[in-house]
């Protein structure tokens, strides 16, 4: 079975324009997602797709394969489908290019449920949710079924707690592996009711019937969004010697 890593990214940001480009310690922030998914090592086919030149020849020029692709996308995941229409592969992993401290583990992690089952169709992955983050509609959280499917996620803490909790909230990691199938089929779905209600793309799959396998993960790292949590991982990543 094969696949591909595909890494959407685009200059245009509201809060950070030019984020994929962010200088982090000597490194374009999308170099250091592009390394850590090469670390996964679940393909040789890592993929940056992006509608801007300034990312494509960034990327080609520390090694990468890069490809264009439009920029009238409205998601990450149309740009991938983009991208799923010209690879013959059998499934994708979307990485997000703001996540410069991804560990390749949840990489793995992700894409297992697929590399282990053909009949599953979709994968992602969840970490426990801290309290700080459960009334915090930033953070999207997510209910699984008794074989860990996604039942539903939500900018609300849920389930809600009118009894006591008991298990922890689980926090959703924005990390997906899809079938090739499954993205093409995405592309020709209007945005459904939940989806453009909790402005969360995901839940067009769950409404069109496409089950999300569930996959626990180590708590998840910093993504960046703005300047100042650059300025973080910049921190971080030069405490750590990286």
């Amino acid at each position: 079975m094969n696949c591909a890593i595909v890494i959407p990214a685009r200059m245009a940001s509201t809060r950070f324009p030019g984020k994929p480009l962010a200088d982090l310690c000597g490194k374009p922030m999308i170099q250091w997602v592009y390394e850590a998914a090469k670390s996964a090592e679940i393909s040789d086919r890592v993929i940056i797709a992006a509608p801007d030149e300034e990312i494509i020849s960034t990327a080609r020029a520390f090694g990468a394969e890069a490809i264009f692709t439009r920029l009238d996308h409205p998601s990450g995941t149309d740009r991938l489908a983009e991208v799923a229409e010209i690879l013959d592969v059998d499934f994708l992993v979307n990485v997000q290019g703001d996540e410069p401290l991804i560990d390749p583990a949840t990489i793995r992690i992700c894409a297992q449920p697929l590399l282990a089952s053909p009949d599953v169709q979709m994968a992602s992955a969840y970490c426990h949710c801290g309290d700080e983050d459960i009334d915090n509609p930033a953070v999207v959280k997510v209910v699984t079924d008794l074989v860990g499917n996604a039942l539903y996620f939500s900018r609300h803490a849920i389930p809600y707690a009118r009894n006591p909790r008991l298990a922890p909230v689980k926090k959703h990691v924005g990390i997906y592996a899809y079938r090739r199938k499954v993205l093409l089929n995405f592309s020709k779905w209007e945005p459904t009711q939940l989806e453009r209600t909790e402005s969360l793309e995901q839940l067009r799959f769950l409404e069109h019937g496409t089950p999300i396998r569930m996959s626990l993960v180590e708590e998840n790292r910093m993504a960046v969004d703005t300047p100042e949590q650059a300025e973080e991982v910049r921190k971080l990543l030069a405490a750590s010697g990286s």
